[in-house]
């Protein structure tokens, strides 16, 4: 582990038992570490504005959207809601999450006064995202600007060093030290530093903009996005609980370990406010404003993971997002291998396919739940593992290329399946099934938004 996480042995004052024991529990001259309860009770307040700033703003969204028109209207095949759902549920998060934020600054006592506050360019990339999705709610945004909005969200990550150290921990192997010179050209020196660097903002840029729509692609079902995303977001803050208790009185201030505690308790509070009014039956929809928003937060929360290198636990992080990774490659896969665009809509995700083997959405969407939370519990106890190193970090790299690859093989299953229906066969007596006739016509809960992988779908 980094500096940050390596326990210094404390200073002894021979003879003066009472001083030695100030001296250590205030942490001048050994260990000051946090309880995890003592940080929930000082963070408490973030949870709290997320939540009702949420559950109060979204009726009053709601009813705008509605008067504005911008509403999800029956008017397709695959929607099969009788009337028009608001969106604009993402804006009411927004808000929200916002507030949160804003209310962690003003925090001076306990764990909050200590750790580090959340950077400004977290909140340009919030900013960013939240535009982008809300100009394609209202305005049906060209898919390339969306994907110019995520990347500016990601760049906002990269100027302020926030997520481009996660390359190191696997590179380090490889390329030495970031000290190492790799490349000499004339008077111009390559370190390995500046691999780790620029290796880092490109996957800052390939989590952002994945992690997004993937997010957006499971928005299919009410309360499903929301609520996966309350798992994750829970998962999520254990680790950064764990993490920030492992802190000694060492430069806590300069560390992310607040950081990621206050966006966790922001997306928890926020979505947990935003369920009544979005789970079956929903009267509004996230829309991509929403969806967006929620991979973003996410995805900042693992790379956050990673602040000192530690590739592994940005991996037990994505054990923990492994829903959305699941049911965007399943979806890319079988596209690809049916023959049909990627922006094609179908009706085979993962949360199609588990309402109609369950027969009804709130069916699917728990069961959905508990699948998150199983991937929840694994993410967590890896993670935990290698932070107190019972195991080693190459145990939760395995895991995790172990549990992608199954996720890889039954997506590679399920595509070949797909595309072996839409083939004709010459003892059909009726017409050959094609991907489209393959999706059922009728589902009582409408996908939230327009098709479009890797941009818009919900599909």
């Amino acid at each position: 582990m980094s500096q940050l996480t390596t326990p210094i042995a404390p200073l002894t004052m021979p003879g003066i038992p009472e001083l030695e024991g100030i001296a250590q529990s205030s942490g001048l001259f050994g260990p000051a570490k946090f309880g995890v309860l003592e940080m929930l009770n000082g963070y408490a307040g973030v949870f709290l504005v997320a939540f009702l700033v949420t559950l109060i703003a979204t009726p009053f969204v709601r009813r705008l959207a509605v008067e504005m028109e911008i509403v999800d209207k029956p008017n397709e095949a695959r929607k099969q809601h009788k009337y028009p759902i608001a969106y604009l549920g993402g804006f009411a998060l927004f808000l929200g999450v916002m507030a949160a934020i804003t209310f962690s600054y003003v925090l001076v006592d306990g764990p909050a006064g200590t750790l580090g506050p959340v950077p400004i360019s977290i909140v340009v990339g919030i900013l960013a995202i939240t535009f982008t999705g809300l100009a394609d709610d209202v305005w049906g945004w060209d898919p390339r600007l969306k994907i110019a909005g995520q990347l500016v969200a990601a760049a906002a990550l990269a100027v302020q060093d926030i997520g481009t150290r996660v390359a190191e921990g696997a590179l380090t192997p490889f390329l030495g030290s970031p000290e190492t010179v790799l490349l000499t050209m004339g008077p111009m020196l390559v370190y390995s530093s500046d691999v780790f660097y620029w290796s880092g903002t490109a996957l800052i840029a390939i989590f952002v903009v994945g992690g997004c729509n993937a997010m957006n692609l499971i928005d299919g079902l009410d309360g499903l996005c929301a609520g996966t995303a309350g798992i994750m977001s829970t998962a999520l803050l254990a680790l950064a609980l764990l993490l920030a208790a492992s802190l000694t009185i060492e430069d806590p201030f300069e560390s992310m370990a607040g950081v990621r505690i206050v966006l966790c308790l922001a997306l928890l509070g926020g979505v947990l406010g935003f369920l009544p009014w979005n789970f079956n039956p929903a009267v509004i929809f996230l829309g991509d404003c929403g969806s967006l928003l929620i991979g973003y937060l996410l995805v900042v929360s693992i790379l956050l993971l990673g602040e000192n290198g530690d590739t592994h636990l940005v991996f037990a992080g994505l054990i923990i997002f492994a829903l959305p990774i699941m049911d965007t490659s399943l979806a890319i896969l079988r596209r690809k291998l049916a023959g049909v665009s990627m922006s094609a809509a179908d009706a085979n995700h993962i949360h199609h396919l588990a309402k109609r083997a369950l027969g009804g959405v709130k069916r699917a969407v728990v069961s959905l739940y508990a699948l998150t939370f199983a991937f929840g519990v694994l993410g967590v106890v890896l993670g935990y593992l290698a932070i107190e190193q019972v195991v080693r970090l190459r145990i939760v790299y395995a895991a995790a290329i172990v549990l992608f690859g199954l996720i890889a093989a039954v997506g590679l299953k399920t595509a070949l399946r797909t595309r072996w229906l839409a083939q004709p066969h010459e003892d059909e007596a009726s017409p050959s099934l094609t991907p489209a006739a393959i999706a059922p016509t009728k589902s009582p809960v409408a996908n939230h938004s327009k098709p479009t992988l890797g941009t818009t779908a919900k599909s």
